[in-house]
Parts: C-alpha cells; sequence; structure tokens
C-alpha cells in the first residue's frame, strides 16, 4: 500500500487531526518506488542538452540504460511540465541480439510519463530507452533554495546558464528516474553551447565537437554512481586553471572554472583547496572520486555539490557570503562554499540516503567538515566554539527526520542540529574512535544508498555505545533535553526531563572544576562527593539545557563517590 494511500485513510479516521499528514498522488509518484520503478535498475544516463538563451528553451535526448530486476513491461519516467516529450524509442538487448523499439506508446501524468512497452521484459534484460523532448523549462525562482533553470548573464553582458535541482529534481530540465535511491553506475553529459561559450560537466572532459551551425558540443564521462541531481551542465564564458596534488590514493586533478573576468580572484580564493583536501582525508577517508577528479565551477547561484564539479557562487571571499554563520569569528577564516559543498562529496555524493527524509545524514555530517576544517585550520578549541556557535541557527520548528516516501525534508535544523548531535557523538566517544567511526563509515559506505535507520545503527556498533535513544531525541523531536540537578550538602541529585522515554544520554559535567561523567535517566539518580558540591556546570559540548531543582528525598546512597547509580 503507498503512503498515499495510508495518509487518505487516516484522513478518513481522524479528519483535521491528520490534515498536517496529508500528501498527494504526486508526492507519492515523486517520493516512493512505487510497481513501475520498482522493477527496473538504471546503469547509465547518457543526456544531450541544448538550451536556447533568446527563448529560455532547451531541447535534448536522454538514454536511460537499464537493467530489469523483475519481469515488467510498465514504466514509470518523471520529467516535469511544462517540457514536453517527442518521442520515446527503446533498445532491448538479449545476448547478442538488439532489438530497435520505435515509436513507444507513452501518456503524460502531470510530471509524470507512464511508458508502455510492446512486450514484457524479462529478469535480467538490459534496455536503454531514448526520449526526446524540449521546452522551456521552469526557471529558478531564487536558486539554490527554489531551484529549476537558470538564465544569466555576466559582467560582459554574455549568457551564463546552469541548473539548481536539489529536492525539485533532476526531472526538472531531463528525463529520468527522479529518485534518490536509485542511481546510475555512470553517466555521459553532452552541452551543446553557442561557440565563444564553454559547457562544463561533471566527470572527465571527453573533448569537444564543432556543429558548423554557430554551436560546439561539450562532452563529459562520470564514471562512479551520481545523483541525478548533481549531474548538470555549467555554459558560460569560462577559463580554466588546474592544480595537481598527491593525495591519500595518488595523484588528485583539481580543475577550476570560472569567468573569465574573475580568473585572479579565483586563483587566490581557491589556493586553500588543497589544505581543505588533505584536512579531510586525514578525518574522513581518500576522496571518493579520484577517477572524476575534484572541480569547482563558477555558478549563476551561491552553490551546491554537484559531483565533481561543485558549483561556487561566493563571490571568492571567506564566510557565508562575507558573514560566519557561528557568530565566533572562525568561519571567516576559510570559503564556506568552498568547504561545505566539498564536504558533500562524502557525506550525500558518495555515501546517499534512499529517501531525502534521512537528508540530516547528508547535511549534519556535512556541516561538521566546517568543524574539522576549522579545527585542522585553528585548533580543538576554535573548532567547539564553531559548532556551539552554530545552535544560534536551530529552530527546533520540526524534527529533523522528514516524512518517508513522498519527497520530503525535515526540518532546515538538519544542518546545525545535526552537526551538534555529530559533535555530542564525539564527545562521547572520544576523538580517537570517533575519528575511526568517520573513516570507517567512509569505508563501509562508499558509494552507496543507505537508510538513516542504517546510519544509526552503524554509529552505535562502531561506537560500542547504544544511541538508539539519543537518536529519537535529536531526530525524532523538537525537544532539547533538560539536565535537572540538585544540591543537597555532598549529594548532587540529577535526571533528564523533556526527554523521551528512556532517554539515557551520558553527559559530562564539572563539579567544583573536576570533571566527571554522568548517566542520567529520566529518573531521579545522585552521587556522594568527598566534600560539600558548591557549583556545577555541564560540558558546553552537549546541546542540552541544564536546571537547578530542588532536590528529592532519597535514601541514603550505598556506596561513596564513584560513577553515578
Amino acid at each position: 500500500m503507498s503512503r498515499h494511500v495510508l495518509v487518505v485513510a487516516a484522513w478518513a479516521i481522524c479528519g483535521p487531526l491528520a490534515a498536517q499528514l496529508l500528501f498527494t498522488r504526486a508526492d507519492s509518484l515523486r517520493g516512493s518506488i512505487g510497481p513501475y520503478r520498482a522493477w527496473w535498475d538504471v546503469v547509465n544516463y547518457d543526456v544531450t542538452v541544448k538550451p536556447d538563451f533568446a527563448s529560455t528553451s532547451i531541447q535534448g535526448t536522454t538514454r536511460i540504460r537499464f537493467t530489469a530486476l523483475a519481469e515488467g513491461q510498465h514504466l514509470q519516467i518523471d520529467l516535469q511540465q511544462p517540457l514536453v516529450v517527442d518521442s520515446i524509442n527503446g533498445e532491448v538487448v538479449t545476448g547478442s541480439k538488439t532489438d530497435h523499439l520505435q515509436g513507444l506508446l507513452f501518456t503524460r501524468d502531470s510530471n509524470v510519463v507512464w511508458v508502455d512497452l510492446p512486450m514484457p521484459i524479462a529478469a535480467g534484460t538490459s534496455m536503454t530507452l531514448i526520449v526526446h523532448y524540449h521546452g522551456v523549462p521552469r526557471e529558478a525562482p531564487n536558486p539554490p533554495w527554489n531551484g529549476g533553470w537558470i538564465w544569466k548573464t555576466d559582467a560582459q553582458g554574455n549568457p551564463w546558464m546552469s541548473v539548481a535541482c536539489q529536492g525539485l529534481g533532476a526531472s526538472v530540465w531531463y528525463p529520468c528516474k527522479d529518485h534518490q535511491s536509485d542511481e546510475p553506475e555512470g553517466a555521459q553529459l553532452h552541452i551543446v553551447a553557442p561557440d565563444g561559450l564553454v559547457g562544463v560537466g561533471n566527470g572527465r572532459f571527453q573533448g569537444e565537437t564543432s556543429n558548423g551551425d554557430g554551436t560546439t558540443t561539450w562532452n563529459w564521462r562520470v564514471s562512479a554512481p551520481i545523483n541525478t541531481y548533481n549531474l548538470v551542465p555549467y555554459i558560460g564564458k569560462y577559463v580554466h586553471f588546474d592544480e595537481r596534488t598527491l593525495g591519500a590514493l595518488g595523484p588528485m586533478t583539481m580543475d577550476f572554472w570560472v569567468l573569465e573576468e574573475n580568473e585572479a580572484k579565483a586563483r587566490e580564493q581557491f589556493a586553500q583547496v588543497p589544505d581543505m583536501m588533505r584536512c579531510f582525508e586525514e578525518w574522513l577517508g581518500p576522496y571518493p572520486f579520484y577517477s572524476d577528479g575534484y572541480k569547482l565551477v563558477e555558478a549563476p547561484h551561491l552553490g551546491m555539490e554537484h559531483q565533481s564539479a561543485i558549483a561556487y557562487g561566493n563571490r571568492f571571499r571567506n564566510g557565508y557570503l562575507g558573514r560566519d554563520l557561528s557568530g565566533t569569528g572562525h568561519g571567516l577564516k576559510w570559503d564556506y562554499i568552498i568547504v561545505h559543498e566539498s564536504g558533500h562529496e562524502w557525506f550525500g555524493n558518495s555515501i546517499t540516503t534512499a529517501d531525502i527524509a534521512d537528508m540530516w545524514v547528508h547535511e549534519g555530517f556535512t556541516q561538521y567538515t566546517e568543524v574539522l576544517m576549522t579545527e585542522c585550520l585553528l585548533g580543538p578549541k576554535a573548532a567547539e566554539e564553531y559548532v556551539i556557535g552554530l545552535r544560534r541557527n536551530i529552530r527546533n520548528d520540526e524534527p529533523l527526520i522528514g516524512s518517508y516516501g513522498v519527497n520530503d525534508e525535515g526540518s532546515g535544523d538538519m544542518y546545525p542540529k545535526g552537526a551538534n548531535l555529530v559533535h555530542m557523538v564525539r564527545h562521547i566517544i572520544g576523538d580517537t574512535l570517533f575519528k575511526r567511526m568517520l573513516r570507517e563509515m567512509n569505508s563501509r559506505y562508499r558509494h552507496r544508498i543507505v537508510t538513516g535507520a542504517e546510519i544509526e545503527h552503524f554509529m552505535s556498533a562502531c561506537c560500542g555505545v547504544d544511541l538508539t535513544k539519543v537518536f529519537d531525541q535529536y531526530l525524532r523531536t523538537t525537544q532539547v533535553p533538560v539536565l535537572e540537578w540538585g544540591l543537597r550538602r555532598k549529594e548532587l541529585h540529577f535526571r533528564w526531563n523533556d526527554a523521551v522515554d528512556g532517554f539515557d544520554m551520558p553527559v559530562d559535567v564539572l563539579i567544583d572544576g573536576e570533571s566527571l561523567r554522568l548517566a542520567p535517566t529520566t529518573s531521579w539518580k545522585r552521587i556522594i562527593r568527598p566534600k560539600r558540591v558548591k557549583k556545577v556546570e555541564v560540558d558546553k559540548g552537549f546541546y542540552v539545557k541544564d536546571q537547578r531543582k530542588k532536590p528529592p528525598f532519597m535514601p541514603p546512597p550505598r556506596t561513596l563517590g564513584g560513577p553515578a547509580f
């Protein structure tokens, strides 16, 4: 049963109480793996796109190569209106034989295209859909937050075009199976640009071809799995420079594509990239895409984690558009867009969640790469100050996890609150084990699709600490747990309040200047100290509240000193 059906059933039973949970049929088609998506697995996308700046229109051809996981005859592909499908053809490979299927039947259903094959396709069969399309794609109202195709000009009046479509979906500009759980094993991108402009794409440059009609096709190839929203064209008056460095796995290519007028500024600003890469490889393990290289591409919007072709629009200055999101000043020591979007190469691009409801895995860990960069440059104290400073951006308006199966992200708190959740795990397990966990995570799940639950389980197992209740508290509620404590002579009484049932996160405190780890639960506990307790401070590395309370009456403790019982 689809989530759409379940939600409608809830509405029938609960009426207005369930209204906030109501999603449309279109939401379910977009966000779930229904029967017409489940039986086939995408192997490769080969996308050709030709934009026309004057009419803000595009025309293109996408070849979708897939393998049948089970027998099937009907498919759901996605192409957002008002783009128009002109025709769909097919190629079916059986052994050494290829059958060509012309003029496949299809119907439009809002942003979905239902394709009917003339015969069932057996499990294990390889097939290619060839979709010809055209039209005026949705224009991005406010990229990258509210995305679509971007039509701009540079300072010299040259056309400058690209796409930003995370969340909205790649089907805003090319037909695809638009679900985060199905990444192709590789892709090709052919960008048809007016002569005099350059088309930059993901992966490795495969050469350019003059078309003899005032356009040139720029060819790019991605050899690693890539999410559909990460595959994007950039078209502009670009110049290129590069750097070669020795990374964890050997020689690493770093390529930079910027507008002509910005080359000098870019060379100066992008000089921080090699140090960033060394920092990340030390903490996270090898860069995940050596085969496709690393690129920064100047973009007509702020930035996005487009795999092996990071979109950069931070105006060649440190911070986030010149500001420090933490308020500490430490974020002005490095370029936010370079660091954050490059951190996504590990979290989001290499490790990808099956459903965007679990985007906290992408954004929480990636915002924590900012903390790691701060630590590499300025030391542990500055790093802790930075992550604590990010808390001022937490709203606690919605849980971090969204609704599954309907293309629904959770709260924007997935950035600062997610980073602070990661930081608390670091405090709980210690730096050595934390670093080992990050590196093991990126080794085990390299180029993998995961669920949030899988990452939660991995972290608990890797750390040797059951973090179940910690995740329930910080991912599934908006409550900030309160450490209630009280003093009675030599006794410290404490418990968690405003917490999920069974919440048992350990927490570090300073008791009269001495560090001590407590093991609170939602029931009162106490410890007795050798001398009267005067001052209690909660370690600021933990994102909790604390409140002094009058301690309850408790019978005398059975032991003196030692840990909480």
